[in-house]
């Protein structure tokens, strides 16, 4: 079953998503200035989550390499450089490639629930596909965020705004969670996580 907006906010108040936002911001103000953001924070059955400003990093190529998901090279991800301008903070996502951020949001998931993850439809509008993994029974930490770009321009993807929706699943409980085969992305930091074997 998916959960709604009343047991995300109740699970919130006990540490599963920090920080929190009770509603679906959707403008702020800063320096006595409002501005219009992309949406995130709580919506009827899931949570927007936002980019970190911390870091973003895009693949390159590298003449005579291969990218090894069992012999992660980090030299084929260069990092991108954090903007800023009156519509807000943000990296370059340039036009057909690949990007990693991280999550601003640290989220601990509960024994009996799977968090999927996916894009909004903002970003889609432009090319950008959101390719995320789903944070298991017991996972705990920052998500790394895949994002593709798959038009023929470059685009912006705006940080400390909202960039995927989690849906939070509950099921029977499992036999074993991931915290408890104690799993290779558990408690990740506000960081980009490399993909390990």
């Amino acid at each position: 079953m998916i959960k709604n907006d009343i047991w995300i906010k109740e699970m919130a108040q006990q540490g599963m998503i920090t920080p929190f936002e009770p509603s679906l911001i959707r403008e702020i103000t800063e320096n006595d200035v409002a501005r219009r953001v992309i949406s995130y924070g709580l919506s009827s059955y899931g949570y927007d989550i936002r980019l970190s400003s911390k870091e973003f990093r895009i693949f390159r190529h590298i003449p005579g390499t291969v990218i090894d998901p069992k012999n992660f090279n980090p030299q084929n991800l260069e990092s991108s450089q954090l903007h800023t301008d009156a519509l807000g903070s943000y990296f370059i996502l340039p036009a057909h490639s690949y990007g990693l951020g991280v999550a601003l949001e640290r989220i601990v998931v509960p024994s009996n629930i799977t968090v999927i993850c996916i894009g909004k439809s903002t970003f889609a509008r432009c090319g950008i596909i959101a390719n995320l993994t789903p944070a298991e029974a017991a996972w705990r930490g920052h998500l790394t965020l895949e994002f593709s770009n798959s038009s023929s321009a470059d685009c912006r993807i705006y940080a400390n705004e909202g960039v995927v929706q989690l849906l939070f699943l509950e099921g029977e409980p499992c036999e074993t969670s991931y915290d408890a085969r104690q799993g290779k992305y558990q408690d990740q930091s506000e960081i980009v996580t490399l993909a390990k074997v």
